[in-house]
C-alpha cells in the first residue's frame, strides 16, 4: 500500500464573460476542462475501475472510510456532546488522537505535536470543546473554522508547531467527509495546478484559503461527475493521484 498523505482568493478560472466577449473567452474556459479531463485519464490509468476499483479502495479509500466509521462509533455528535457536558475533555482528546493515529494522513512529527499538545489537562480542555463547536456548532462554517484555528494555535507546544494545514483539516475530514477536505498543501497545490486551477496560499491556516480550496474542489468535482465521486475522500484521493510522486505521469 502506498504511503499516503505524506490560498485568500477564489480559484482563478475565467468568469462568465459579457455577451460581446464570449467568443474570446470561450477558448480560455476550455483550458481547465481540458486539464481536468487529462487528470481524469491519469486517475483511470492508475485505477481503471475508477472510484469503485478494488485496488483504489484498498490503497486509498478503505482506511480513510474505516477511520470515519470509527469516529461515528466513538465520537458521534451525541457522544461528543455528552463527554463535553461531563467535562471528559481528556477522553475526547484521547479518542480523537487514537482514531487519527490509525491512518497515515499526518506526518509523524504532526502526530507527535498533537499528542504533546492534548496530553495535558489544559491542552485537552482547549481542544475538546473547540472540536465539538467546529463540527456541530450553530455558527456559520466560516466562524467555526476560524475559531477552530484559534483553538489549535492556543494549544500547548513543545518543539514542533501544532497549527499546520493537515492538523487543521484532518478531524473535519475524518468526522464529516461529505463536507470537509484534508489539505496537504504541497501535493494538493500541485494537483490543482495540473487541473488548471491556481489558489492563493498562505502557510498559516485561515478560512479564506480553506473556502477557496473547497470552491476549487467543487469545480473539479463538477467536471468528473460521471465518475460518481461519493464524498471528499474520493476527491482528496483523486487530487492525491494528480500531485503525488507515488503516481507518476
Amino acid at each position: 500500500m502506498p504511503v499516503a498523505h505524506r490560498r485568500t482568493r477564489r480559484p482563478i478560472i475565467p468568469p462568465v464573460a459579457p455577451h460581446h466577449a464570449r467568443r474570446k473567452a470561450s477558448s480560455q474556459t476550455r483550458e481547465p476542462n481540458r486539464l481536468i479531463a487529462r487528470a481524469r485519464r491519469k486517475f483511470l490509468r492508475a485505477f481503471p475501475g475508477g472510484f469503485r476499483d478494488d485496488t483504489y479502495i484498498e490503497w486509498e479509500r478503505a482506511y480513510k472510510w474505516q477511520a470515519h466509521l470509527r469516529w461515528q462509533d466513538d465520537l458521534s455528535e451525541a457522544t461528543l456532546r455528552r463527554l463535553i457536558a461531563e467535562r471528559q475533555f481528556e477522553t475526547v482528546a484521547r479518542l480523537a488522537s487514537a482514531i487519527e493515529s490509525r491512518t497515515n494522513l499526518l506526518f509523524s512529527f504532526e502526530k507527535m505535536a498533537l499528542r504533546d499538545a492534548i496530553r495535558s489537562p489544559v491542552g485537552a480542555q482547549r481542544f475538546a470543546p473547540a472540536l465539538f463547536e467546529f463540527l456541530h456548532g450553530a455558527e456559520p462554517l466560516a466562524t467555526r473554522f476560524a475559531s477552530w484555528i484559534a483553538a489549535i494555535d492556543a494549544l500547548p507546544r513543545r518543539q514542533t508547531r501544532v497549527l499546520t494545514w493537515p492538523l487543521a483539516t484532518v478531524f473535519g475530514f475524518i468526522a464529516q467527509p461529505k463536507q470537509h477536505f484534508f489539505f496537504k498543501p504541497t501535493v494538493t497545490r500541485e494537483a490543482m495546478s495540473r487541473c488548471g486551477i491556481r489558489i492563493e496560499y498562505t502557510s498559516r491556516p485561515s478560512w479564506p484559503v480553506y473556502k477557496c480550496l473547497l470552491d476549487a474542489v467543487r469545480i473539479i468535482r463538477g467536471e468528473i461527475t460521471s465518475m460518481r465521486p461519493r464524498d471528499m475522500i474520493d476527491m482528496q484521493s483523486f487530487l492525491w493521484v494528480q500531485g503525488s510522486e507515488e503516481y507518476p505521469d
